[in-house]
């Protein structure tokens, strides 16, 4: 299975995708900040070319069959939107996801950078450059696989017991109706 985990930042898609990644056992976690942004310090100021990007993407979606993306892939190109499953999108309030972010970005770098957060804050509305909930919405209704939106500020086990119950049916049913339509 090859499944994105998608939404807003701070929204906890790669806290899920590495819990669903460690459940799945057969599945590689893969981490889209990994092939968005550019390593050195500081960390998330230089971008991937968009081409880069995807090749790096595809290169490494063409070497394993199952994996849990995290991350946002809108605008990547056709051959990496279209190769889920499934997608899980992740929605929470604002406010909860700029505390988290606050939090991380302490945690992880000892300061906060007030323009990020301002930016983080905009993806409800979309009144800057970059992801929004209207775009991330028009994306996933655009997707050709079965999308599960979990909304709210739910625990990463009650995430994950959703996702793979959804996943679980979303099988019975590929089976169902390869079953009916051999």
């Amino acid at each position: 299975m090859r499944i994105l985990i998608t939404g807003a930042s701070g929204s906890g898609t790669s806290t899920l995708a590495a819990a669903l990644a460690n459940h799945l056992s057969q599945h590689t976690y893969l981490d889209g900040d990994h092939y968005y942004w550019l390593k050195p310090e500081p960390p998330f100021i230089a971008k991937h070319s968009p081409y880069a990007r995807l090749k790096k993407l595809s290169e490494d979606i063409a070497r394993v069959s199952n994996f849990v993306l995290a991350g946002s892939v809108d605008g990547w190109g056709a051959t990496v939107e279209n190769t889920f499953d499934i997608i899980v999108f992740l929605y929470l309030p604002t406010e909860i996801r700029i505390d988290r972010l606050r939090k991380r970005e302490l945690q992880r770098f000892g300061t906060v950078d007030p323009a990020f957060l301002k930016w983080a804050a905009q993806y409800d509305t979309g009144t800057e450059e970059g992801r929004s909930l209207a775009k991330q919405r028009q994306w996933l209704a655009a997707r050709n696989c079965p999308v599960l939106s979990l909304e709210g500020d739910l625990s990463v086990a009650a995430r994950l017991t959703q996702t793979i119950d959804y996943i679980n049916i979303s099988l019975q049913e590929r089976l169902n109706e390869h079953e009916n339509n051999p």
